[in-house]
């Protein structure tokens, strides 16, 4: 965890001086943030290349400004999308208090894209695992909003990441109950089979799917 001045950011990767040479990545994905700001707090213009940059709001709202001239405010229920490609600067703020987010970087399959930035409003359905965005050949994001005691399957795939955005879930299959900022990696000899998730309590759950 880093915390600075109305910022709190967790990392589930290394990054930066948060540095764990054990968790340098897990397939594709290169960062796995979760930030809570103040209002008017953030990120001031930065620079990025090579990335697929996916934002999701869990709570507030942020403001994505770039040198594409794109100046979107992301709610709850809208992802953004950054191709930073072959290089491209952007800035977050947020907009509202106790403004909250999960944020992934991808490695792209291959170098040199166009710079791009896209948001779109997501229609979540309850009790069932919703595809919200495909930013790269193969991958598949996709998110829960379970009910306590509902169930989803997660489809198999060469490579599944799960994070507890909210909530918490039952014991399963699994070593340990989860609760909100845990997450799991399912890759290897149990790819290919699907997995069975229940929530405890009102829970939101954010996927990803590899192949």
């Amino acid at each position: 965890m880093e915390r600075v001045a109305a910022r709190a950011t967790w990392h589930a990767l290394s990054f930066g001086e948060h540095y764990d040479p054990d968790r340098l990545r897990w397939g594709p994905i290169v960062c796995h943030d979760e930030h809570l700001l103040g209002r008017g707090q953030g990120f001031a213009t930065h620079r990025h290349d090579e990335l697929e940059i996916v934002t999701w709001v869990l709570s507030g709202a942020v403001t994505h400004e770039d040198t594409l001239g794109s100046a979107v405010t992301l709610t709850p229920g809208a992802v953004g999308h950054l191709t930073a490609g072959t290089g491209v600067s952007h800035s977050e703020v947020a907009a509202a208090p106790q403004t909250r987010f999960v944020q992934v970087w991808l490695a792209p399959q291959g170098p040199g894209r166009t710079p791009a930035y896209s948001s779109t409003e997501v229609a979540i359905e309850p009790g069932r695992l919703c595809d919200v965005l495909r930013p790269d050949a193969g991958a598949t994001f996709s998110v829960a909003r379970l009910a306590a005691g509902e169930s989803i399957t997660v489809p198999p795939a060469d490579l599944r990441h799960l994070y507890v955005a909210t909530g918490a879930l039952l014991r399963s299959s699994l070593a340990e109950p989860l609760s909100a900022g845990d997450a799991f990696v399912i890759d290897g000899e149990d790819a290919q089979t699907p997995v069975d998730i229940t929530a405890a309590v009102p829970t939101e759950l954010l996927v990803w799917r590899f192949r």
